[in-house]
Order: C-alpha cells, then sequence, then structure tokens
C-alpha cells in the first residue's frame, strides 16, 4: 500500500532529523566546553588575553563546526526535498475523477452520520447534527439508546457496575441465546471488587447470591473464584492475582459494548467509520486507473463494477457475494439472499419455487424446520 512508502519517506526524515539534531548539539556543546576552559585560563593567569584568545581561534578551526554540520545538514535537506513529493504523489489532491456520480438518500446519509457521533458517546455534536439537517429524526431514538451504553460505561470507569449489572439482568435470557457470558463477567468483577475490600463473608454472600445460576455451564470459573476467598487479604500476591489485572475490566468494557450493539442490531463497528477506512484504502489503486484511463471517464462512470482489483484488509471483507446452494447461481438485485426463519440462507428464486410463489410451506434443504416464505428475510451482507 502506497501510505507505507510515505510512512518510510516520514520516518526517513525523522531520523536525519535527529541524527542533525544530535550532531548539532555535540557540535554545539564542544564549542562551549573550549570556550569555558579558555575562559577560566584566562580568569587564572595575569598574562594579555591575545594568547589564549588565538589558542581558543586554533582550536576551533581544529573542530571545525561547519564542516561537521554541513554533511548531516544537507542529508536534512535532500529528505525535506523529497518528502513534499511523496506526499503529492500519495495524496492526490483530485479525487472527484476515482468516484462515480451517485445520487445519495439524504436522510439515510444524515441518520448514519448523526448515529455515528452518538455511538461514539458525541451527543452534543450530534444533537447539532440533527439540528442542522432537520432530516435525521430517525437518529434520535439511538440517541436514548446509546445515551444508556455511555452511562454505563461511565460508570465503569469509576468502578461502578450496577447500571452494567441491571442491564445485563434485563437481557439476560437475549445474552444466553446470542452465547455471551456477559453477566457472569460482570458479576465476577463484582467480586473480586468486594474481595479485594478484604470483605471475604460479604463476597461469599454475594457469590451465594449471583453465582448459582451460572453453576452449569461455568463451575470451573466459579470454583476459580472460590479460591480467591482463601487470599483475601493478600490477593495481589495469590495465584490469582491476574485477577486484579485492569485488563479484565477493559475485555468486560469490550464486551458490553458489543453485546449492546448486537442486541440493538448493530454492528460492533461504526458503518461510517468502516465504509471511510475501506474507502481510503481503496481510493489509491482507483486514482492510479484512473490516472491511466484518463481519457475513459465516461466509460467509467457506467460500469457496475469496479475497474480494477482493490485489495481490502481481512476486517472490510463481508462475504458480499453469495451463492445459492441449491441453483448454485449467484445473487442478483433481483433474486437476493434470504434468511429462513431456521438460520439458513437460500436465494429469493429459490424460496418462490419451492413454496410456490408462497402458497405452501416447505422444507430447508438442510435441516428438516418447515419454512413459511413470509417469514424470510432479505439478508443484508
Amino acid at each position: 500500500m502506497e501510505l507505507h512508502s510515505l510512512k518510510d519517506s516520514f520516518d526517513r526524515v525523522a531520523k536525519k532529523r535527529k541524527v542533525s539534531y544530535s550532531k548539532t548539539h555535540e557540535v554545539t556543546d564542544l564549542i562551549v566546553q573550549e570556550i569555558n576552559k579558555a575562559i577560566k585560563v584566562m580568569q587564572s593567569s595575569t598574562l594579555e588575553y591575545k594568547s589564549e584568545l588565538a589558542e581558543l581561534k586554533k582550536k576551533l578551526q581544529e573542530v571545525s563546526p561547519l564542516n561537521q554540520l554541513e554533511g548531516a545538514q544537507k542529508e536534512l535537506n535532500i529528505a525535506l526535498i523529497k518528502y513534499p513529493k511523496a506526499l503529492e504523489k500519495v495524496f492526490n489532491p483530485d479525487i472527484s475523477k476515482a468516484y462515480q456520480n451517485i445520487e445519495f438518500d439524504s436522510p439515510i446519509v444524515n441518520q448514519i452520520i448523526a448515529s455515528h457521533f452518538y455511538r461514539q458517546g458525541l451527543f452534543e455534536v450530534g444533537d447539532c447534527f440533527i439540528a442542522e439537517a432537520q432530516d435525521a429524526e430517525a437518529a434520535v431514538a439511538m440517541r436514548s439508546l446509546f445515551q444508556e451504553l455511555y452511562q454505563m460505561l461511565e460508570a465503569m470507569k469509576s468502578q461502578n457496575l450496577e447500571p452494567a449489572l441491571k442491564w445485563a439482568a434485563a437481557n439476560s435470557n437475549k445474552l444466553k441465546e446470542n452465547g455471551s457470558d456477559l453477566q457472569l463477567r460482570i458479576h465476577h468483577l463484582q467480586f473480586v471488587k468486594i474481595l479485594q475490600k478484604g470483605s471475604r463473608d460479604e463476597a461469599l454472600k454475594y457469590a451465594r447470591t449471583n453465582f448459582a445460576s451460572f453453576a452449569g455451564n461455568h463451575m470451573a470459573e466459579i470454583q476459580k473464584l472460590m479460591g480467591c476467598l482463601l487470599y483475601s487479604d493478600r490477593l495481589h500476591e495469590s495465584p490469582y492475582a491476574h485477577l486484579l489485572s485492569p485488563t479484565n475490566w477493559d475485555t468486560v468494557t469490550d464486551e458490553l459494548t458489543r453485546q449492546f450493539c448486537n442486541l440493538l442490531g448493530q454492528s460492533y463497528e461504526s458503518p461510517l467509520s468502516a465504509t471511510i477506512a475501506a474507502g481510503i484504502q481503496g481510493l489509491p489503486p482507483l486514482l492510479k486507473f484512473m490516472t491511466v484511463m484518463a481519457g475513459k471517464k465516461h466509460e467509467w462512470q457506467s460500469m457496475k463494477q469496479l475497474p480494477v482489483p482493490v485489495e481490502l484488509d481481512k476486517e472490510f471483507q463481508f462475504h458480499s457475494v453469495f451463492v445459492c446452494p441449491v441453483t448454485k447461481e449467484q445473487s442478483t438485485d433481483d433474486n437476493l439472499p434470504m434468511l429462513m426463519s431456521c438460520g439458513h440462507v437460500l436465494c429469493k428464486q429459490s424460496i418462490n419455487k419451492m413454496s410456490k410463489n408462497g402458497s405452501k410451506t416447505f422444507k430447508c434443504p438442510y435441516c428438516p424446520t418447515d419454512i413459511d416464505s413470509t417469514q424470510c428475510r432479505q439478508l443484508i451482507f
């Protein structure tokens, strides 16, 4: 990726600057040292200063500061001259030639932007944006939801787990359906927090009250926590000292955010952030292509797919191509992938054919579940 070469150019400039800076200090210190020596000699001597000044001049000529600094400064200047050229090469100021003219649904775009601010905790910025956009009403509901999340996160920063515990308790069934042990992990932190204060009896009482419902699937972890009771007054010196690590709080905070977004039907990462980050990676090869194909901009504008392969990192690969396992054909805008009630996916035309255009139920090709086509939902990759 071209940004890597730009980083290398920047690192070279930084390295040359550091060398030049060090050499300048070295030569300056040497000059100051010789001058101080000469001053001491002149202060302790009754002889005329001319001989000492002549000796100082001779020593400074031997040091030859200009010659010593010239080489390092010259290399720095060369690196500084090359760096703007590297910037111009990577950051082409005219990116208009690398995008297609597409009509955006302004209300949807505004909603995405406002939601991005709210999920980042920038509630005042989001409110200001909504006020100026005047058409992002759907984002208002998102504000109250993410405000609840950030109230829990802010409380956790001061090691107050009560809001998170209440939310996890209220959504315990949904968390279990998702296979998440978030509720136990929050109880885990609360137990260790109580024990860390030296309240062994209180910690035991908390464990009896809150751990019983998790014993069936998490007995080993609960037993480990019970072992902590033996070291209540010296937990930091015990075999369980790792339970005091701040990273445990960070892990639970991330899991809380992930599960909160999951229950809202939202992705963990902001869609706007993911889109912009992917665009940053995809823009350089498109700009390079359009530089070569400068005379065929109209042809590029009418293409329905990218004219050149654009390699994105794994976090931006969302399996956007689906092949129906029944027809072995790739999904299209007219034949979209559909999620059935059993969790398996077929293309819309296959479902219509198997259900006689929705007139009867049919069995999923992968499992014995009876499928009602009216309950199938379009799957967005």
